[in-house]
């Protein structure tokens, strides 16, 4: 079996798809992608047409986009089911994706983390009014997501998880997050999980845009 992951290390969709080859115990090749870089290589771009990570080869089977990367893994390899069986909580674990993909990804990661941590360790200057955008639009996600959030591991977990992991290295982001006593509790559990110490990617290199 060849299992190869095309992505940017520091992409927070490429860590929702190696959150789950870790969950599920699958080893897996790695080739580093910049999707920023102003020559995307051609053999990557017949893999993803649109230039964004990650993307997935799997004995000849070639896959891009997050969501179907993830229910993939979870169908494809033995170990510990990352999709519930009962349809309400399927339905569930989609509809938090869906809004984390849709309303959090933005507040939390391109505006509070990259603003308030990534800019200024770089050498650059973060926009406050960014910086508050993104606090106050991350308010409402996190006060829709707080009764949704359930106790079991699911691919939904690994969705939210991997961006709440940039969120909270902001000192508001952190603030933000211990307003939600369940989002709390499920943070500390998720995160001490091997598979997040296994996928740290440490501080990015570059703002992340370019993926999904």
């Amino acid at each position: 079996m060849t299992l190869v992951l095309h992505g940017y290390r520091y992409s927070v969709y490429v860590r929702i798809a190696r959150l789950a080859l870790a969950e599920k115990g699958v080893a897996y090749d790695q080739i580093e992608v910049n999707p920023f870089a102003p020559d995307v290589p051609a053999s990557y771009l017949a893999l993803h047409p649109f230039g964004r990570v990650p993307a997935l080869v799997h004995d000849g089977f070639t896959l891009y986009e997050t969501g179907a990367i993830t229910r993939y893994i979870d169908r494809a390899f033995p170990g510990p089911a990352l999709q519930p069986a009962d349809r309400q909580a399927l339905a569930r674990m989609d509809q938090i994706i869906g809004i984390v993909d849709a309303y959090a990804y933005w507040p939390l990661v391109r505006q509070v983390f990259s603003h308030r941590v990534f800019r200024p360790r770089s050498g650059q200057s973060g926009d406050e009014g960014e910086i508050a955008r993104g606090l106050q639009a991350s308010a409402r996600v996190l006060a829709a997501l707080e009764p949704l959030i359930g106790d079991g591991l699911t691919l939904a977990d690994l969705h939210l998880g991997a961006m709440i992991a940039y969120f909270v290295q902001a000192p508001e982001g952190r603030h933000g997050l211990q307003q939600h006593p369940r989002l709390t509790e499920w943070w500390a559990r998720l995160s001490a999980r091997p598979s997040f110490a296994a996928t740290e990617p440490g501080l990015p290199g570059a703002p992340e845009t370019q993926s999904r």
